[in-house]
């Protein structure tokens, strides 16, 4: 299980950083060149809007297979109709949340009708459904993909492909060949494109057969349902802080310019939470299945080491894209970011301690107090709700920015202390401190480096220079046993002893 959970982190990590390294390309650089800041905005208002869409439709499954599937799992590969629940449920949810969209569409559009950019909305209101129904088909497919361990194709395809086409479509907008509604379609036509592809590679698989739903399963559908809501609750809530502030700044100031301008920045942040997307793929079923043959040493040591590993990571990236800043500055073309650029630092910020904090959510997300989770999170989406409505009028996007470090910081506390309190789990130790320590040595150490003229060259040395300092002040202190070891590997040294 160890081996398998540092191959596929490895894999996942390759994959995760090319496809940043794609979608930093086509968000900072060609979208701002070839695409309107409104235009931006509405991309991203899209995407924000149907991951909270495909949450409230698929009414929790997402949780609910990874949860429940190791109690049905058999070696007929029937699972007792486990496939064909997930069907219909996923059905059942999204016809009704999509009445419910199509009712509503009139007030959503009058609200926006008269604001800068609304006609975007307006024109493209219903390319959310299609993409929404995508997105909760896969969703479910790569969640029982993960039931078995193959979780890497789905991660491809997500974080690869999809910006593939999507780097190839804004290419065509650039040669004037295509237009941008020719450019939401494409992007539809990947998704579905993805879903045939991900559901193939499990088919062939067989790893799962279509079946009559079983009595036993029928007989704790109300556990189900119980726990879907719940935990629909949880996970809508969590997507709704993820992209609250993208709504509330859209809300407030009707604005998709300036929506597109936080939204690029919030991409760019995104890259530090790439460690953590790497090791929570492979490590998320680990923890499901820990907590079911109540291993709690496992699910302790790998909440150390993922936040550790992510803590350290996350900084490196962190403190690299803010010494750099005449280079991102550069890169984003227009000169109206130069004017924003504390948002992205404190949207960073916000990131790290999320990383930092490490698979909280989701440890106490599987254990029997997963109500606690939509607890947990309810109040922290109204804390980010009235702290965006406060702010974002007062600040602007710095509101949205402040609002959601806030929240950010919120919510991993009060999963650390539940932890804490309830099993004796908590990851922090001296380690953290010696990070922080690290981190801020690095900082010095690029921040007051002299500049080069040439952007390229002065990226180029002061990255290669702040990383050389802090890979080897993190490898003479023992940050890691992890990372350490793969470094120990590649020079071929003898491992040094690991000190909590």
């Amino acid at each position: 299980m160890a081996n398998l959970l540092k191959r596929q982190g490895f894999y996942n990590s390759i994959i995760l950083y090319v496809g940043t390294a794609l979608g930093f390309l086509n968000l900072a650089v060609l979208f701002q060149r070839f695409l309107t800041t409104e235009q931006i905005g509405f991309f991203s208002l899209m995407i924000a809007l149907s991951l909270l869409y495909t949450q409230l439709a698929s009414v929790g499954i997402s949780n609910i297979i990874p949860k429940y599937f190791p109690y049905y799992r058999s070696d007929d590969k029937k699972h007792g109709g486990f496939v064909t629940f997930v069907l219909i449920w996923c059905a059942i949810g999204f016809f009704t949340l999509t009445v419910f969209f199509i009712l509503f569409k009139d007030s959503v559009i009058a609200h926006y009708r008269n604001e800068k950019g609304s006609s975007l909305l307006v024109k493209y209101y219903y390319y959310l459904v299609p993409v929404s129904f995508l997105t909760t088909i896969y969703a479910a497919l790569e969640s029982m993909g993960s039931t078995v361990f193959k979780n890497v194709l789905s991660s491809f395809l997500r974080e690869v492909v999809l910006r593939a086409f999507t780097l190839i479509s804004i290419l065509l907008i650039a040669f004037s060949l295509i237009n941008y509604q020719d450019f939401l379609m494409i992007y539809i036509v990947a998704n579905v494109i993805m879903v045939i592809v991900l559901w193939r590679y499990i088919y062939k698989g067989k790893d799962f057969k279509l079946a009559p739903v079983s009595k036993k399963l029928m007989q704790n559908k109300n556990t189900f349902i119980k726990y879907g809501i719940f935990t629909v609750l949880s996970s809508s809530s969590f997507v709704l802080i993820q992209n609250l502030d993208i709504i509330m700044l859209t809300t407030i100031t009707k604005n998709l310019a300036l929506v597109g301008i936080y939204t690029t920045f919030f991409a760019i942040a995104v890259v530090i939470s790439l460690p953590a997307k790497a090791l929570s793929r492979t490590s998320l079923q680990i923890i499901s299945q820990s907590w079911a043959e109540n291993d709690l040493a496992k699910i302790s040591k790998i909440y150390y080491k993922t936040s550790v590993v992510q803590m350290l990571i996350g900084c490196l990236l962190f403190i690299g894209l803010i010494i750099n800043r005449p280079f991102v500055m550069w890169v984003l073309h227009k000169p109206i970011y130069a004017n924003y650029f504390d948002v992205f630092i404190v949207v960073g910020l916000a990131f790290l301690v999320d990383m930092t904090g490490g698979i909280n959510g989701y440890i106490l997300n599987v254990s029997k107090y997963y109500k606690w989770t939509t607890y947990i999170i309810g109040f922290s989406v109204l804390v980010c709700g009235a702290a965006n409505w406060i702010l974002i009028p007062r600040m602007g996007i710095m509101g949205a920015a402040v609002a959601y470090l806030l929240t950010m910081f919120l919510l991993n506390f009060m999963y650390w202390i539940f932890l804490k309190i309830k099993f004796g789990l908590q990851p922090f130790g001296k380690i953290h401190f010696l990070v922080l320590l690290i981190s801020l040595i690095t900082f010095c150490a690029g921040w007051f480096m002299p500049a080069f003229s040439n952007f390229w060259v002065d990226m180029i040395v002061r990255s290669g220079i702040v990383g050389l300092i802090y890979i080897t002040m993190a490898y003479f202190l023992n940050i890691s046993e992890d990372i350490n070891q793969v470094i120990n590997k590649i020079l071929k040294i003898k491992q040094v002893p690991h000190v909590k």
